[in-house]
This record gives structure tokens, C-alpha cells and sequence, in this order.
């Protein structure tokens, strides 16, 4: 979720009044809205001037649409603090009692969505599993790095799922199934972890590979077909060898130069660097038949 900048009236829709609402009538809520923003802020003022701590942020701003925004800057939010405080939710007092236009991601907030990954202090992290109690200040808060700046703090993630969609990120059993198909105790340990992807794009943000070669799988798809090809279920070895020719391509697995950033980031631990070498072992084992 993300907050909207109000579109702004064009001639023609102030010269046609919208059914059932007068021009007054927009004027006195316009007001009204104003009025409740402007209390708002004072109920800020006091809450900072009352609290035992207060946080300094530094937050990115940046807005194509308005003319005098289209320069990226830096504002500063000062938020009172309480125990427990995240960095999402120190984001979401400062729009919701300092400026409304301040966009940023944000849903479940409980680290499962994915939705609101940042670059805060000098690193890829989700806003809501980041307390402030661990962050040295001012916390600077910027979108994540190599990726299109959309407003704000969000960022345009069209590239990384058509990533994530290229590996075919599903089951392709040519014969659908008649019965349950069990998985042993022991396959469901091997890619337990690869399975916590949340698709936050941290990983693809920390990778100088994927920010210098827009053609790279990169290591959050690259883990998805992990889960996908070491799953027992999906036996059939013509399936098998048509994801390692999808993984195997100039800009798949092989780009990878093993620096571990993806790894370092990942919010869920996933051993994503393993994972990719796990691949390329499994690659050059398929090139090896000598029968």
C-alpha cells in the first residue's frame, strides 16, 4: 500500500460538476480535510515535545509529477519513540502527522509480504522487521538501489517479476496427478529454506552483477528454481534438464561471482549463494554424460 498524491481538478472537470456534489460542497470538505490535518500536526508537536526520546529521519523524496518535487532531496522527521518502534512504523507517523504526500510500501507488517524492503543505513532491509532501537542516527531511509525510482521510497518492481516468472516458478507435470504426491522428510529439509522467498527484491538490489547486467536471472529467481528442480516430486528428467537449460543461459547461474551480498541481505536467511552454487554443480554434472 501506498499513500496517493491527489490528482489535481483540469479545466473541464471544474467547469462539469459531478453528480450529487456541488463546487461548495468540495470546498467545505477540502477545508474540513485541512483543518483535520493542521490538528494532526499540533497532536505531533505535542507528542514529540512529551516523549522521553524522539528519532531523526532522513527520508528520500523525490515526485516527476510536481515540479518543484522533481529534484531528489532529503526531508527530516523528527518521531517520538516508544519500545518496540520499527522503522515502518516511524515511516507511517511521519506521513500520517508531517506530510501526507510521503509514499512508501507497505501491507502486512509482520515481514511476510515483502512489500516495504528499504535501503536504511547503508543496507537492504524490511522497514517492518528493522527496529529503531538498532539503527544509529539520523536513520537514513532510501529506495532500493538499481531500480527505478516510481516516488519516494517506492520503486518500480516490473523487472524483478518478470525475473521471477522467467525461471517458471511452478510444477509441470505433463500427466496431472491422480493421487497425492508425498515428498520425504528429507527433500522437504533440502529446500525448506528456499521457500521462505517473499519476493522482496533485497537480494536483486544488493547484486553488482544484477545492477551491471540487466539480463541476469539474479538470485531471487535463480532460488526459485531451486525449490522448483530439487523437488522430488517433479521427477520427470525431461522437465529437470529444460530448467537447468533456462538456468545454464549466458545470464543465468554463471554470471553469479559469489560475493554473498544476496545472502547478507536475504530478511528470511536464505542460503542464497549456496543455492546458486548448488545449480551450477548440477549443471556441469548434466554436461558430463559420457553414455
Amino acid at each position: 500500500m501506498s499513500t496517493q498524491v491527489p490528482e489535481t481538478e483540469t479545466e473541464a472537470e471544474t467547469e462539469a460538476e459531478p453528480a450529487g456534489e456541488s463546487h461548495q460542497e468540495r470546498r467545505m470538505a477540502d477545508k474540513a480535510a485541512r483543518r483535520e490535518y493542521r490538528e494532526s500536526e499540533k497532536k505531533a508537536e505535542a507528542e514529540l515535545r512529551a516523549a522521553e526520546e524522539s528519532v531523526h529521519l532522513k527520508v528520500f523524496r523525490y515526485d516527476p509529477e510536481v515540479e518543484d518535487k522533481q529534484e531528489p532531496r532529503f526531508d527530516d522527521f523528527y518521531v517520538p519513540y516508544t519500545k518496540g518502534m520499527t522503522v515502518l512504523d516511524a515511516l507511517m507517523y511521519a506521513r500520517d502527522h508531517y506530510d501526507s504526500s510521503l509514499t512508501f510500501r507497505h501491507s502486512c507488517r509482520q515481514a511476510v509480504c515483502g512489500s516495504d524492503a528499504m535501503f536504511v543505513n547503508g543496507r537492504q532491509r524490511l522497514c517492518c522487521k528493522t527496529q529503531l532501537s538498532e539503527m544509529a542516527e539520523p536513520v537514513r531511509i532510501e529506495p532500493l538501489p538499481h531500480q527505478d525510482v516510481v516516488k519516494d521510497l517506492v520503486v518500480d518492481m516490473e523487472h524483478f517479476y518478470d525475473q521471477m516468472h522467467a525461471v517458471e516458478p511452478y510444477f509441470q507435470s505433463e500427466d496431472v496427478p491422480t493421487e497425492e504426491q508425498r515428498q520425504s522428510r528429507e527433500n522437504r529439509e533440502k529446500i525448506k529454506m528456499s521457500t521462505r522467498c517473499i519476493w522482496c527484491g533485497a537480494c536483486m538490489s544488493s547484486c553488482n552483477i544484477a545492477a551491471g547486467d540487466n539480463e541476469y536471472l539474479g538470485p531471487a529467481a535463480i532460488n526459485k528454481a531451486y525449490r522448483f528442480y530439487m523437488d522430488e516430486r517433479e521427477d520427470e528428467e525431461e522437465l529437470k534438464e529444460h530448467r537447468l537449460r533456462i538456468l545454464e543461459q549466458e545470464h543465468g547461474v554463471w554470471r553469479c561471482q559469489t560475493q554473498f551480498s544476496c545472502t547478507e541481505v536475504c530478511p528470511k536467511d536464505i542460503p542464497l549463494t549456496e543455492h546458486i552454487q548448488e545449480l551450477k554443480r548440477e549443471a556441469v554434472k548434466n554436461n558430463l554424460k559420457f553414455w
